[in-house]
């Protein structure tokens, strides 16, 4: 009983946060305008870029099955897929509940009775592999910003990169060995899911007629995305808005615009998420393929 009202407390916490960071950013920025530039948005332009981040998540999903094949857990990729969209669904339209990842490190525990210790590494290395690509694309695109601060250290970039790569290769190597042979597929599964994802960013600007600062943007939407992982707000409901916010005070961009951007693929990625309701109402049967696909 403790540990349902611990749960609800930091739940309700998460809610309160995300509320206030919009109230905040709302009071910053002129909210008429704002919406003003999401009418004024080019539907074909927003269609082309809700396919790319639709694209990316199913990269995504495929990622991680590499991991659950390494464990000798054939999955499908389709069921895999559905698996997937349910733990989308549950990150972010039940943030009560219990988490996507809990769920399918659950499902895939029960089903194929396998260690919990291992089902909880892949789910994390999933994560981390993307983050890893987040982090090498940021230093990719700070090397082309314009930013006086950021100037002195651009010569360290490149060996932030490769230190990045090394650190992440050499731990899954040392304490995650029995998938190590996935990481190169891994990062290069996270290298497409996160290029689909700013090429959809870019299609959303080129939807609101947003002509200049892409670099900017990209780099804001990077940093976004790693904010919007710490468990502070539903969903990054807000902690994404307000880096796109502040962000553009330094670089010196169209407020409006850029919170409109974040809100625009917050609104995207929530019904790419939505889809796994179907999943939730009728649980996805765990169907195993013949043969290794990975």
């Amino acid at each position: 009983m403790e540990a349902q009202w611990r749960k609800r407390g930091i739940t309700f916490l998460k809610i309160a946060l995300s509320a206030a960071l919009i109230y905040f950013i709302f009071t910053k920025i002129d909210f008429r305008s704002t919406l003003q530039i999401l009418k004024g948005a080019n539907p074909v332009y927003l269609f082309i870029a809700f396919l790319l981040l639709a694209f990316s998540k199913v990269l995504a999903s495929f990622r991680l099955n590499l991991y659950f094949h390494a464990l000798s857990i054939f999955l499908s990729q389709t069921s895999n897929l559905k698996l997937y969209l349910l733990g989308m669904f549950y990150n972010l339209f039940l943030p009560g509940g219990i988490g996507g990842d809990a769920y399918k490190g659950y499902l895939i525990r029960k089903t194929f009775n396998i260690s919990t210790k291992r089902v909880i590494a892949v789910l994390l290395l999933d994560r981390l592999s993307g983050l890893l690509l987040i982090f090498i694309y940021s230093c990719i695109l700070a090397f082309f910003l314009e930013w006086e601060a950021i100037a002195p250290y651009k010569s360290l970039l490149a060996v932030a990169i490769l230190a990045a790569i090394v650190v992440f290769r050499g731990l899954n190597k040392s304490k995650f060995s029995y998938v190590f042979e996935v990481f190169w597929r891994s990062a290069a599964y996270s290298s497409l899911v996160q290029l689909a994802q700013m090429i959809s960013v870019i299609f959303i600007l080129k939807s609101l007629g947003v002509e200049s600062g892409t670099v900017a943007y990209l780099f804001l939407f990077l940093i976004s995305s790693i904010v919007s992982v710490l468990p502070l707000t539903i969903g990054g409901i807000g902690s994404r808005e307000l880096v796109f916010l502040y962000g553009a005070l330094w670089f010196g961009l169209e407020e409006n615009t850029s919170v409109a951007v974040s809100m625009i693929f917050f609104l995207m990625t929530a019904i790419v998420s939505f889809t796994g309701i179907r999943y939730h109402l009728k649980k996805p049967e765990l169907v195993v393929q013949e043969t290794s696909a990975s």
